[in-house]
């Protein structure tokens, strides 16, 4: 997995509250933040997906280059639609506490290459 040359970007600063581990099926990262918090996208690419799911909110998902997805749950509200390009670093959402699976204003923040989950705290600091 070899993520040379991508320069991250955190898509949010906060408190990490819940680690990366695959053993427990959680894909991703837990970072609480204020209310209200805007959450970038952590590098460029486009909107693959934009909307509510039971579980986790209000959902976004972007598509990199080199087959690499970023993901962001629990949004409160959305401000890219699919198919809209935004670049590294660019307000894509505000932080929320929507969703079944919530428990407060938190970003979910998952990274995904070729299918395969990474960890996001090997790549970039919260």
């Amino acid at each position: 997995q070899n993520l040379a040359g991508f320069s991250f970007m955190a898509p949010v600063k906060g408190v990490l509250t819940s680690s990366f581990d695959k053993g427990q099926a959680h894909y991703g990262i837990d970072i609480t933040a204020k209310k209200n918090t805007p959450i970038k996208s952590c590098l460029a690419g486009t909107v693959i997906f934009s909307d509510w799911t039971t579980e986790t909110g209000y959902v976004m998902l972007i598509q990199h280059s080199r087959e690499l997805i970023s993901v962001y749950k629990h949004c409160s509200a959305m401000l890219k639609k699919e198919g809209q390009f935004c670049k590294a670093g660019e307000v894509i959402a505000i932080i929320g506490n929507t969703g079944e699976d919530s428990s407060g204003p938190h970003l979910h923040f998952e990274l995904w290459l070729n299918g395969t989950p990474l960890n996001p705290s090997s790549h970039m600091s919260f």
